[in-house]
């Protein structure tokens, strides 16, 4: 109880984090990632850790925990074996000057390893083997040539923290311990501002990945955000990389990322991974969905499927629909901006006048002159179906995936807020379209492959094209599959129920 004289609450868990970008991980949550290295690894007084990106402190002091168990037998006194420990084994880059305090004082129990409280006798030195040292951005063209920072943003007086972490602003990582790892494992930082709203930021997490690779561990592990799994900005090499390195062998996915960080609300949720230079082989995949787990081991890439399936129970509901061969339903989603408009575009008239379009934008209605129209003339005069290009802040269950789609009538055009799906002849081709869409069948496989709230063409890879000239059901599209009871309740589980709009 917490009102027990003997409870002792572990201070890590109460920490508030820096940012939705510089997220502390929970004793709880280091533990398990922790879990995924071998138990010999606790054993070997001679294998080194490094976190190079420490925060508070808690992967460390968590080894520190299990290598006091582990080693007991080889180094039977306590003070030896804790100074061996800490000495020989334990390293830690911090990311800020205020961070390397905070984690000496969590691992060492003395904000200076030579002080007097420090649990280790043997530092000569204040820092230990927890290091900050302030790095400056390399400037080259107004960004910086190692994280891609801008200088407007990011060039600042010493009274500022830089946000150049050492561990990515060098080209040889090695040199910073000068010594061999056998496991790297962290939560690094995760974007850093673009200068302009967060969709813009510019995603670091991946270079903190890659970079430890560079130093050739025998284990990586490290919690970043889902997003890679689909690519996207600065991430279509890393996801390409990843998908194809059968080094990886275990993900742990958390579609919400509250489960995982309680409070914290990352779009598209969060991982963590296993990667093993010397095993290779399929990969363990587990999915935590509300506190239920499904794992499975397999390739993370399916034969003929280009993309990471997040859900394993999406496997075989999948490679039933694949086996059709039918086209990609991405091929008949507009670019961004289909006729031009961005989505502040303001430039038009609020009553309509002769020979005028009308505008569906956002917040109101316009309209417009036909040359101000930059592209896709052809659709104006046309059905078709709008649909929003970004819909809800998070991906899970609560949500319908994708935006309620609407009629395009002739005579209209749209700002960036809107995407264009296909264009039609008959209102009634234009109604089927979006009854289609309403299914939970459609809005499930879209599901598959939309980490966040944008929704561009390329998240409708996995949707296949019907036969528009007539309507769709859940129950058709089922029984088209051959999909199962349980695949059925799957699907049914991950989507609400959506109804055709007609306005």
């Amino acid at each position: 109880m917490l009102n027990s004289p003997s409870h002792n609450p572990d201070v890590l868990t109460c920490l508030a984090n820096l940012s939705n970008d510089e997220v502390f991980t929970p004793p709880k949550m280091a533990n398990a990632i922790l879990d995924l290295l071998p138990p010999e690894i606790w054993h070997d007084k001679n294998a080194k850790f490094l976190d190079p990106v420490c925060k508070s402190g808690v992967f460390l002091r968590e080894i520190a925990k299990r290598l006091d168990a582990g080693l007991e037998k080889k180094i039977p006194n306590k003070q030896e074996r804790i100074n061996h420990i800490f000495r020989n084994q334990l390293f830690d880059i911090a990311i800020t000057e205020l961070t390397s305090l905070l984690s000496r004082r969590s691992v060492y129990c003395s904000k200076t390893a030579n002080g007097q409280y420090s649990v280790c006798e043997t530092f000569d030195n204040p820092q230990g083997n927890i290091r900050f040292e302030r790095v400056e951005h390399t400037w080259e063209n107004k960004r910086c040539v190692f994280c891609g920072a801008s200088q407007g943003e990011y060039e600042r007086g010493e009274e500022l923290e830089t946000h150049a972490y050492q561990f990515i602003h060098t080209k040889k990582p090695e040199e910073i311990f000068n010594m061999k790892f056998d496991v790297i494992v962290g939560n690094p930082p995760y974007q850093l501002s673009d200068g302009g709203n967060a969709a813009s930021a510019i995603p670091l997490y991946h270079k903190f990945v890659q970079q430890a690779k560079k130093l050739n561990p025998r284990f990586l592990t490290m919690i970043i955000p889902s997003r890679w799994f689909s690519g996207g900005k600065g991430l279509d090499d890393f996801r390409k990389e990843m998908l194809h390195d059968n080094r990886l062998r275990t993900i742990v996915d958390f579609p919400n990322s509250a489960e995982c960080f309680p409070g914290i609300d990352l779009s598209g949720g969060v991982c963590y991974f296993l990667w093993n230079r010397d095993n290779r082989g399929n990969c363990e995949i587990t999915t935590v969905v509300e506190g239920k787990m499904s794992t499975m081991k397999r390739p993370l890439l399916e034969h003929n499927v280009d993309a990471f399936i997040r859900y394993n129970q999406a496997v075989s509901i999948l490679h039933k629909i694949t086996k059709h061969k039918e086209k990609s339903f991405s091929s008949m989603v507009s670019a961004r901006k289909p006729f031009g408009f961005s989505t502040d575009y303001d430039d038009f008239k609020k009553k309509s006048f002769k020979d005028s379009v009308k505008l569906i934008t956002y917040k109101q209605l316009g309209f417009v002159r036909r040359d101000q129209i930059l592209q896709n003339m052809i659709w104006v005069d046309k059905y078709k179906v709008y649909i929003s290009m970004a819909y809800g802040e998070r991906i899970s269950s609560s949500y319908w995936v994708t935006g309620k789609p609407f009629l395009g009538e002739p005579c209209t055009c749209c700002s960036e807020t809107y995407l264009v799906i296909g264009h039609y002849s008959s209102k009634k081709e234009a109604e089927n379209v979006m009854s289609y869409i309403c299914t939970r069948f459609f809005r499930f496989l879209v599901l598959l492959n939309k980490p966040t709230q944008h929704a561009t063409s390329k998240v409708y890879r996995f949707v296949p094209v019907q036969n528009f000239d007539e309507s769709w059901t859940d129950e058709k599209l089922y029984k088209k599959y051959g999909l199962t009871a349980g695949e059925i309740a799957f699907i049914e589980s991950m989507v609400r129920p959506m109804e055709v709009a007609n306005e």
